[in-house]
């Protein structure tokens, strides 16, 4: 392996910091709780990336989800772009673009441009999913052949990677098509410039069943898996990638991370009135009535159904909640069913203040280090 390809093996693979015992990272859904707007979801998520990248997280990923009021993050490039003004550090990416809603071309220049904005921090993390319902995906790829798209996932993802790296074959119909910002605009320049050039998004795959994780696994890339919604399929999904796994010229070994949801207070019975707020609002995106995050007042008032409340502590229970040692007692016993190479945290509730603070108590109960400038409040 040439020291370019350990230099990106190196970027992808994160560093445990303080006590915790993985890496510790960030997946931000920009939600909007009633009676906040999409101004104020993005300006938290500033402050939150920024409160990250001080804290010794490892990375900042946002997913593309559309047609949903209570998630803001439907264009994740043009987000990781703000980010990237309000970060030094922190690796930022998607998690993920869905790769079917869009021209590979296209995601290589937008991740091309994010790459040449904060060189060497920028990760590209890929689904297959629409991110949404069927009509909006219909609207989104100009077709209803939607199934269609997910098949040719693999071919979509090869087509990006040439991109990436600008190399089709002489006489591909697409040979002399350059994503720029991209490898091309090194050429001209001399060998240390070329070098300095080699640096390019690094790619991940994210998946909630074993197709990715198995295409992961065959094409040496790094995983993803959405545990936070799909626990069922964890270990199944991480045992596949594993055993499938070859080594390529970005990883010598696998290396897996999982998204989990947590949240810590000060107390349990708050934690517990904030994570409901969340569990409501996924009940409803499942009803087909997707909307805003609910206040935790709404939320405690809410008068569930059997089958409803069956959906609700069903969903409970794949959240790690409550104190932050009791946070952390979740977290370290997650990592450790699991085998997970990286924790990805997310907080889905009604106030910004609560997800920010949520992140703070995590850090501290796992003796984070403080680096560099307290995080601002990303509004500059």
């Amino acid at each position: 392996m040439s020291e370019d390809e350990k230099a990106t093996g190196t970027r992808i693979r994160g560093e445990a910091r303080g006590t915790a015992p993985v890496p510790l990272s960030v997946l931000d859904l920009v939600n909007v709780g009633q009676g906040y707007t999409a101004t104020d979801a993005l300006t938290a998520a500033a402050r939150t990336a920024a409160l990250a990248d001080a804290r010794g997280f490892t990375r900042y990923w946002v997913a593309e989800h559309h047609s949903m009021p209570g998630v803001a993050s439907s264009s994740p490039a043009v987000i990781l772009a703000h980010l990237a003004h309000h970060t030094t550090r922190l690796r930022l990416g998607s998690g993920g673009v869905m790769l079917p809603n869009h021209a590979p071309l296209v995601i290589a220049e937008q991740f091309g441009t994010l790459e040449a904005l904060a060189p060497g921090r920028i990760d590209l993390g890929l689904g297959r999913a629409p991110g949404t319902d069927g009509a909006t995906a219909a609207a989104l790829r100009r077709t209803d052949r939607l199934r269609e798209g997910a098949e040719d996932f693999p071919q979509q993802l090869a087509e990006l990677i040439r991109f990436l790296d600008d190399d089709f074959h002489e006489g591909h119909r697409y040979s002399r098509i350059h994503a720029v910002p991209g490898p091309v605009q090194a050429r001209s320049q001399d060998a240390e410039a070329d070098r300095a050039a080699v640096h390019r998004p690094s790619v991940w795959l994210l998946g909630s069943s074993g197709f990715s994780a198995q295409l992961a696994g065959q094409l040496g890339l790094p995983f993803a898996f959405a545990h936070h919604f799909s626990a069922a399929n964890t270990l199944p999904a991480l045992e596949l990638y594993r055993e499938t796994f070859r080594p390529s010229a970005v990883l010598d070994e696998p290396y897996a991370l999982i998204g989990a949801a947590a949240l810590a207070a000060e107390d349990e019975k708050e934690a517990h009135r904030q994570v409901l707020t969340g569990a409501l609002s996924m009940l409803r995106l499942r009803m087909g009535r997707p909307g805003l995050i609910p206040t935790p007042e709404e939320a405690e008032a809410y008068s569930f159904s059997p089958v409803e409340r069956d959906f609700v502590d069903s969903w409970l229970g794949n959240v790690t909640y409550g104190t932050p040692d009791a946070v952390r007692e979740g977290l370290d016993a997650l990592v450790k069913r699991t085998g997970a190479d990286e924790l990805m945290l997310t907080a889905n509730a009604h106030t910004p203040e609560v997800r920010v603070r949520s992140y703070e108590l995590i850090a501290d109960a796992y003796a984070l280090p403080r680096e560099g400038a307290d995080a601002g409040d990303g509004t500059d």
